[in-house]
């Protein structure tokens, strides 16, 4: 029986994208295959790190213990999860629940559009030169992408909202999915992001704040 390598399981709110501020289980995994540099979760991706294993109906049984209908697959990087396609059918076939997976954006999403009903939502990041990881991007995903799904630009600086741009408008993401500009924390000032989004004229495109580093501390875990 497949086990996954679960490293935090809470309820919280939403600290980004559509659904920011509402209530959502977050499902935590062990590991990643990048190393950007304004990582939060490092802790997560160690190799030494304590986990807990535990099986697709243990986690299904989990969610629906909670009452809480917004499920986060988060990690480290969930789609390198070993059998994560078998947790994602089991969780599909719940119909009163939300799946979203926050994804690395180095990982194909082809497969998972074999999931049709109650599919899961991605949101997946491409990573910007000040995260040393642009050269991972798998840009065949924005093939895949849905009109329910996100992509999530971290942005440290002036350098990385032009890249953002140049993608925006080179892969027409306004028309394929919801888009967010995101600050790496505490290295960006929020007013040039807007003064930048206001000189391009970058209708479509969101800036979110991380909630939860500003409802409880930018390092507490479990929020």
């Amino acid at each position: 029986m497949q086990q996954y390598k679960v490293v935090e399981k809470f309820v919280s709110v939403n600290g980004e994208g559509k659904l920011a501020g509402q209530l959502s289980i977050f499902i935590r995994f062990a590991g990643c295959n990048l190393n950007c540099s304004y990582c939060d979760t490092k802790w997560a991706n160690k190799k030494d790190v304590k986990f807990e294993l535990m099986t697709s109906e243990e986690i299904y049984d989990y969610i629906i213990s909670t009452g809480v209908r917004n499920v986060t697959l988060t990690g480290g990087e969930p789609l390198m999860q070993e059998g994560i396609f078998e947790l994602l059918q089991v969780l599909s076939n719940s119909k009163e629940l939300s799946v979203e997976i926050e994804t690395n954006g180095s990982i194909s999403l082809k497969e998972f559009l074999m999931i049709k009903e109650n599919s899961p939502k991605f949101t997946m990041d491409y990573k910007l030169q000040s995260s040393g990881m642009e050269n991972k991007m798998n840009i065949d995903n924005f093939k895949y992408l849905k009109s329910e799904d996100s992509v999530k630009f971290v942005v440290g600086n002036n350098q990385d909202l032009k890249r953002a741009k140049d993608i925006i408008d080179e892969y027409d993401l306004i028309s394929k999915a919801s888009v967010f500009f995101s600050p790496v924390f505490g290295q960006i000032d929020l007013e040039h992001i807007v003064d930048f989004m206001k000189e391009n004229k970058m209708n479509g495109v969101t800036l979110q704040i991380q909630l939860h580093k500003v409802i409880w501390s930018p390092e507490k875990r479990g929020v």
